[in-house]
């Protein structure tokens, strides 16, 4: 009965392989959120046509989120530093929802600016959840729980964009966007009743210790391979419509459905990258880097095959995201002491890989090039961050050998940063 007992104990103290629901709380919020990014671009005619201005100047609406992103995440992350998680979590969310709703009941000026306010409070949520997310797991998940709430912008884009598209061709381009602040509201309530009023991790927060983090240039080596696979794979699926409709000849009828197939590889991405990016972040990103020079390639060769072409939008979104739980990894790993401001930071760096395709683009199809030019761009940029990659993983290694060969001084800097974590007690 004793042996008995013992295995019972034993069982109920085995760590679960499955990942707190905070953490997917998290992610629903960031899925909600997230709609209202890709659901804009697929209503531009209508608010353009609804505000009366040209489709170009309904463009910029598009512009004033990433720049919202862009600039304003990092700063809104380090406002908050002293605030409860949850507090913070639940002000974002908050802050996004009313920029939504008094865009939707202002004109065009209104609208825009509102866009940028959505945009910093959206950096701002995701910076803090994915900090949030790490804290809810033991440390060697940390690079899984981070692809979880990414997997929510995934989602956005596979099924909460084109939905909220659909529901907008119904009751007019404002309906998706009030469904997005219903789900948002829902956000919130889910994340006052599932998350703790404080995260596990309770150190004090220092703004001179995040900002001296920053100062970390293997941080800024993430930054650059962030913003460069981002870009890099990015610019291939933003005019993936234009290539399929005018090359590859798919009737319009279809175009959706093999978009969405980036998404559900995004999905699967996620999910590999998740597990392996924990023990193995460099094998992560070489992978993805690797593949999208590959794909992108290969996309410009095959484009008038459907049957190719399907494929390889599945196999894109892949390797596209098989990369971001490694990212994430990483940057945590490296700011461990200090996350939250390098964690919005990341965030940013996200949006400036997105935001800079269109300047690269232009770059070359106004010089005549053939569309397909830019895959070979994507590959080109998405090369670019392989020399990053190894750079990191060469001084993560000597990071390594000095801890190896320095066991004191390694303990005395693994006991100094646990003091960090604990809020410096």
């Amino acid at each position: 009965m004793g042996g008995i007992t013992a295995s019972a104990e034993t069982s109920r103290n085995a760590p679960s392989d499955r990942l707190p629901a905070g953490v997917y709380l998290l992610a629903f919020s960031l899925f909600a959120m997230g709609s209202a990014e890709f659901l804009l671009a697929g209503v531009l005619p209508a608010v353009a046509a609804d505000l009366d201005v040209t489709l170009s100047s309904a463009g910029f609406l598009i512009t004033a989120f990433a720049l919202g992103v862009v600039i304003g995440g990092p700063p809104f992350a380090m406002l908050s530093l002293h605030w409860p998680r949850r507090t913070a979590l639940v002000a974002t969310q908050g802050l996004f929802a009313a920029g939504v709703v008094v865009g939707l009941l202002g004109d065009y000026q209104v609208l825009l600016l509102t866009r940028v306010v959505s945009g910093i409070a959206y950096a701002g949520f995701f910076a803090v959840a994915s900090v949030t997310a790490i804290s809810l797991v033991t440390p060697g998940r940390n690079a899984r729980a981070s692809g979880v709430v990414v997997s929510g912008l995934s989602a956005a884009m596979v099924l909460g964009g084109p939905a909220g598209t659909l529901l907008s061709h119904f009751v007019q381009w404002r309906g998706g966007f009030w469904a997005v602040v219903a789900l948002t509201a829902a956000g919130i309530i889910g994340c006052i009743l599932g998350l703790p009023a404080t995260a596990p991790d309770t150190r004090r927060p220092s703004i001179s210790r995040e900002l001296t983090t920053m100062r970390k240039p293997m941080l800024w080596s993430m930054y650059a391979i962030t913003i460069l696979t981002t870009a890099g794979y990015m610019i291939t699926f933003n005019y993936l419509s234009a290539m399929l409709a005018e090359i590859t000849a798919v009737p319009e009828v279809w175009i959706p459905a093999i978009l969405a197939l980036f998404g559900v590889g995004a999905f699967v991405g996620l999910s590999i990258g998740g597990r392996v990016s924990d023990r193995r972040p460099h094998l992560a990103l070489l992978t993805g880097a690797a593949a999208i020079v590959i794909l992108s390639v290969v996309m410009a060769v095959v484009i008038q095959q459907v049957w190719a072409v399907v494929p390889t939008v599945f196999l894109i979104g892949v390797a596209a995201f098989v990369l971001n739980p490694a990212v994430y990894g990483r940057v945590f790993a490296i700011a461990a002491g200090a996350p939250t401001l390098a964690g919005a930071t990341t965030v940013s760096a996200f949006q400036l890989g997105i935001s800079i395709t269109p300047v690269f683009a232009a770059a070359s199809l106004t010089r005549g090039a053939a569309l397909t030019s830019v895959c070979l761009i994507g590959a080109g940029l998405a090369a670019t961050a392989v020399p990053f990659i190894l750079l990191d993983r060469t001084r993560q290694a000597r990071s390594t050998q000095r801890a190896v060969a320095d066991p004191r001084s390694a303990a005395i800097r693994s006991a100094h940063d646990e003091g960090q974590a604990c809020g410096g007690h």
